[in-house]
């Protein structure tokens, strides 16, 4: 996972580095990304954070409910917004949606994993770590049923539940 975020990081460097963006992570499951990808990032940037989520502590998505919107204002910066996964894509499609509306002049996303829904997606993030398949897959920042956020690797639930 450490040559991933270290990808991303030069990556994000490469695009952002004289921008000093307003970076975003998503809670709970950036935490883990963010705390290997932050130290990495070499440039001047501001860090916030908004807590929205689709999942709860189940398996399935839902509705999206905003828990907290950034502390920081938006209006008028350019906006990095990190978060573990893009699943379906509606989630971080719906902050890129709130957070343009809200000012930000330039909006990029940087993602740990991607699923491979084998469905278009409403987004695809800018930076993306690495892909995985179709199935549930928790640790490093992502949860199953609320725990396992702090797994050092990714696992997947088997098919059988």
């Amino acid at each position: 996972m450490a040559a991933e975020v270290a990808r991303i990081a030069a990556e994000i460097s490469a695009r952002l580095k004289d921008r000093h963006p307003l970076v975003l992570g998503v809670m709970r499951g950036s935490v883990m990304f963010a705390g290997h990808l932050l130290p990495q990032l070499r440039f001047p940037l501001h860090f916030d954070y908004l807590d929205v989520t689709r999942y709860g502590a189940t398996t399935t998505g839902g509705e999206i409910t905003w828990k907290v919107s950034p502390g920081t204002a938006v209006a008028g910066r350019v906006v990095l917004v990190i978060d573990d996964i893009v699943d379906e894509g509606h989630t971080l499609a719906e902050v890129r949606q709130k957070l343009l509306e809200a000012g930000a002049t330039e909006f990029y996303s940087a993602v740990f994993a991607q699923k491979d829904t084998g469905r278009p997606k409403p987004i695809v993030a800018d930076f993306i770590g690495i892909t995985v398949p179709n199935k549930y897959v928790f640790g490093f920042g992502m949860d199953v049923y609320g725990a396992w956020r702090n797994l050092p690797a990714i696992y997947a639930l088997r098919d059988d539940g």
